[in-house]
């Protein structure tokens, strides 16, 4: 079956769909010995010969992995500053893996990766409304007003954020801190530590418990494992915009 170009490179974990679309205009890839650099190009991968940089692809297997990140770690495949990355802890795994979204350097929990180019896609896409909850432990106690902007909707530099979900998980008895869960369904860069930040409260600790209806639960601090299929089928039907319930605190 035909498909685009660059959707075929980043199912067989060439890289991001982006980046194939880079690797095409940048005139890295032929189909049947010929030099394609239109993205609108289709092939078929079961019938035509496509080679990137000289070298012709192959359909892997699809791999879908959760995996604890710890904080101090790159969400990336490489750091050319020799940082940790995620693929660091996951050297057994054969298939080229790629990260679901991001987890900033200093944010840890909850990251899927997958070597599935087209359901990565998806689930990033801002159409979609993929719902991220995290825990965000934060400078002292926030009012209950406080909680209801975040709620409904407060004004960052880049526009205000869709309305979220946010309740108290954990009070320090002293008000020196607290942690709150909340979850999104956007994925602006650092939106978390930003939105709190907006409100005079700054974040000190952020995990990410859920991920489009996953959990972490009972999966350690840089450890991974493979989705179940119960799991997969979910991230699907999410990934194609089908409503499910809202993530609930299942640690």
């Amino acid at each position: 079956m035909e498909e685009r170009l660059q959707k075929i490179l980043a199912n067989a974990g060439v890289a991001s769909r982006r980046k194939c679309e880079d690797l095409i205009t940048a005139g890295k890839v032929t189909v049947n010995g010929k030099v394609v650099t239109e993205l609108g190009i289709k092939a078929d991968p079961a019938v035509d010969v496509i080679t990137v940089s000289g070298k012709a692809i192959k359909q892997e297997t699809k791999i879908y992995m959760m995996f604890n990140k710890p904080k101090g770690v790159i969400t990336s495949v490489s750091d050319p500053k020799g940082r940790s990355v995620v693929t660091d802890y996951l050297k057994e795994v054969k298939e080229r893996l790629y990260p679901v979204g991001r987890l900033d350097y200093d944010s840890e929990g909850l990251l899927l990766l997958t070597n599935d180019g087209d359901l990565a896609h998806k689930l990033t896409h801002p159409s979609h409304h993929v719902p991220k909850t995290y825990h965000a432990t934060v400078e002292r106690v926030p009012h209950g007003s406080a909680l209801e902007k975040l709620a409904k909707g407060i004004k960052l530099e880049d526009g205000i954020t869709a309305p979220a979900e946010v309740e108290y998980h954990d009070i320090d008895p002293e008000g020196k801190f607290a942690t709150i869960a909340i979850t999104i369904h956007e994925g602006r860069n650092r939106q978390v530590r930003r939105m709190f930040d907006a409100i005079h409260h700054p974040v000190t600790r952020l995990k990410r418990i859920s991920f489009g209806g996953l959990f972490l639960n009972n999966l350690q601090r840089g450890k991974h494992r493979k989705l179940t299929k119960d799991e997969l089928e979910k991230l699907r039907e999410m990934a194609e915009g089908i409503k499910l319930p809202s993530a609930q605190d299942k640690e």
